[in-house]
């Protein structure tokens, strides 16, 4: 399986994650605060310096008060 990071899917991700965070209204130091990490794992989250698990996926999803099948749709339909 070739690495993807910074792959077409991976840019997607980012995309959606930083546009679901705009839509909820949310800085990335208000939603850092909200999962109580600093602000600068959000900043490298959304920028790809950092991977992201499922269990976070879920967790940002859940902060912005989504649901993460909502959100992971969205990345598939990108």
């Amino acid at each position: 399986m070739p690495k993807t990071l910074r792959s077409s899917g991976h840019k997607a991700l980012l995309a959606v994650l930083v546009a679901s965070r705009r839509e909820a209204g949310l800085t990335q130091r208000q939603l850092a605060e909200r999962l109580k990490m600093p602000p600068s794992v959000i900043g490298k989250i959304e920028t790809g310096e950092r991977r992201l698990d499922v269990v976070e996926f879920v967790a940002i999803a859940k902060a912005l008060k989504m649901d993460p099948r909502v959100l992971f749709d969205r990345l598939l339909n990108w």
